[in-house]
């Protein structure tokens, strides 16, 4: 479940400027999303930012409960922490919860490569790359891995216009983000068929 609308799982749960380094915008405090699946609510997407230019934390916590009529089908919990210093990506430590099976990840900015590390186990990803972050659209120009399953992606990103980016190959997703350059709003297709979307709250 996670931001990648992902290709195994319901979900699969968080990026117009080319910046070099993937340069951290400075981003406001809180950033919250409701979260639907074919136009019901099924949870809400809560990213915080503390800390400043030379040292960042960016942390996400995403809760979504997928029912059949009044019945959960579907529990799913995900927290993330990126570290960043002096504007660049440094790690990321995700835990995530798919109705109570508990798998985490990790990646590390190691200089010469990035060490990556998933349920999976563990893969070197290109010195450039960095966690599909969809809050942060300067990563979009960079080799992106899934930090919920500690993967690199196979996948094209697209800017189609001013704060429309389009996201296609392992994942189907469009993101949208305001003049300011934050993230605004997410649409996302499912394996299933069904539509994911993030509205801004």
């Amino acid at each position: 479940m996670s931001l990648l609308v992902g290709r195994r799982e319901l979900l699969a749960a968080g990026v117009g400027l080319l910046v070099p380094g993937a340069a951290l915008a400075a981003p406001p405090p809180r950033l919250a999303f409701a979260v639907f699946r074919n136009g019901t609510k099924v949870g809400e997407h809560v990213i915080t930012f503390t800390g400043d230019d030379d040292a960042r934390t960016v942390s996400t916590d995403v809760n979504m409960t997928v029912k059949v009529g009044p019945v959960p089908v579907y529990k799913y919990k995900h927290t993330a922490v990126e570290k960043w210093a002096g504007g660049k990506w440094v790690s990321v430590d995700t835990t995530t919860n798919g109705n109570g099976k508990v798998y985490r990840a990790s990646g590390r900015a190691l200089g010469s490569h990035v060490a990556i590390t998933g349920p999976d186990g563990a893969q070197r990803g290109p010195a450039d790359a960095v966690p599909l972050s969809h809050w942060n659209q300067a990563s979009f120009g960079r080799p992106l891995f899934n930090q919920q399953e500690g993967k690199m992606l196979k996948v094209t990103c697209s800017k189609v216009k001013a704060g429309h980016w389009q996201i296609r190959g392992d994942a189907e997703i469009d993101d949208f983000y305001d003049a300011q350059g934050n993230w605004m709003a997410l649409k996302g297709k499912l394996e299933d068929g069904s539509k994911l979307e993030y509205k801004r709250i």
